[in-house]
């Protein structure tokens, strides 16, 4: 959902910002396998990217790599909308004589999915397979629920702190190395120069606002026996909740226009001039590119609490995985593997930025592209994921967490009360999924 003119546009950047299924498909009763056939078609369902024809060429060169090594089978690809995924996603599990053999999937939606019984468990093959070796440990999470593995991450995305360098420069500062520098900054910033935000922030921007939480030690919800209690509301989470919410008001970003803003808006702000700061993932660079800040901007990552520290941000990203309904479990597992390979991700990063999962892959792509070492540099001190329950699209989708923000924000509710009542929404979703 990634970093030089090539990179992705924002259909794809949707997926890295964590959207989520809203309509998951009820449990099936039966929606396994009849069978491990070792010829045939196979079919795929990958996401189509606004721009899609240099991810059809990789995947060309991987679905041949794989039908040579595969004698009588054959690979058809069908390239479907991210906005209608949950509808067909939906149908296909509770019709597995017509549904896929592989799909793409947000790495937010895997807990829904393996809750509907949908996705196969691959975790004997997964961990055989020498390239899965060097997955990033956020990206392995994303496709592990209850210690299973559930498919292979294709790519993975995080945010950084974007600046412009034209208004540092002429204000004579440095980017900000903590947390606290990063909001100070930011009000010096907008009090020399008012008609700019210092830091763009949204009421809206859950997956900008995660890293504050993070950073300052708290958590989003605690493991609790086989489900997740929320953890919002305590005193460590409260206090990143503090640190963000800080930045609303007529010092840096007025209520009145951030309250609303998501993560689009909060990049778009910067792009068109009108921030000195956002926080904006890789795969936003192609916007930012695009805009009136072109050649006056760079990127480092958000500061943690502690000075030089790195803030953990949420690693986004998309993952494919094999149906429970494939007649082809074997052959769906290899063409799996080459698909998310180390070769194809390589090859992915150059025709599109989407940041490979691998570590040394990564490494070798920040070699080749250097606007990508910040983010690097992010995942590489330690990213995050939300917790792995089916409840989570619902927490998601409900706005629980920017509802919250935006209680805050509008001074409707101080921090602890609309912290308290997001913790009660949350236990209440994960009590529900079970």
């Amino acid at each position: 959902m990634k970093f030089s003119a090539r990179i992705a546009a924002p259909a794809a950047a949707l997926v890295l910002a964590g959207l989520t299924a809203t309509a998951c498909a009820p449990q099936t009763s039966d929606n396994g396998a009849k069978g491990d056939e070792k010829t045939g078609t196979l079919r795929v369902w990958l996401f189509q990217e606004v721009g899609n024809e240099p991810k059809e060429k990789v995947v060309d060169t991987a679905v041949a790599a794989f039908e040579k090594a595969h004698k009588g089978a054959e690979v058809t690809i069908e390239y479907i909308p991210v906005e209608t995924r949950a509808q067909r996603v939906k149908a296909a599990f509770n019709d597995p004589e017509s549904a896929p053999d592989l799909i793409e999937y947000g790495n937010t939606d895997t807990a829904g999915y393996v809750k509907d019984g949908g996705l196969a468990d691959i975790t004997s093959e997964f961990g055989a397979w020498a390239d899965a070796e060097d997955t990033d440990p956020a990206a392995k999470q994303s496709v592990t629920v209850d210690g299973k593995v559930y498919g292979a991450p294709l790519f993975v995305g995080v945010r950084a702190l974007y600046y412009r360098t034209d208004v540092f420069a002429d204000l004579g500062i440095e980017p900000p190395k903590s947390q606290a520098e990063l909001i100070s900054t930011a009000k010096k910033i907008h009090r020399k120069k008012p008609d700019l935000y210092g830091l763009a922030v949204g009421g809206a921007y859950t997956y900008g606002a995660m890293p504050f939480i993070w950073a300052n030690g708290g958590e989003l919800a605690d493991r609790d026996g086989s489900s997740y209690k929320s953890a919002i509301n305590s005193a460590k989470a409260r206090k990143g909740i503090e640190a963000y919410t800080s930045l609303f008001g007529a010092a840096n970003c007025p209520p009145a226009k951030c309250a609303a803003m998501g993560g689009n808006a909060t990049v778009t702000a910067f792009a068109s001039g009108k921030a000195a700061m956002a926080i904006g993932g890789d795969f936003s660079h192609a916007a930012v590119e695009a805009g009136a800040v072109k050649g006056k901007y760079a990127v480092v990552p958000l500061p943690g609490v502690a000075e030089g520290s790195i803030a953990p941000a949420f690693a986004g990203g998309n993952n494919i995985g094999v149906l429970r309904s494939s007649g082809h479990r074997s052959l769906a597992v290899d063409l799996m593997k080459e698909l998310t390979g180390k070769a194809s991700q390589a090859r992915m990063f150059d025709a599109m930025g989407f940041l490979p999962t691998y570590t040394d892959v990564r490494a070798a792509a920040a070699e080749r592209e250097p606007f990508v070492e910040p983010f690097v540099r992010t995942l590489g001190a330690g990213a995050k994921f939300v917790p792995a329950s089916p409840a989570w699209g619902q927490i998601d989708s409900s706005l629980i967490l920017p509802t919250m923000f935006q209680e805050i924000v509008s001074g409707r509710k101080d921090v602890a009360e609309a912290a308290d009542d997001a913790a009660e929404k949350m236990d209440a979703a994960f009590a529900e999924a079970g």
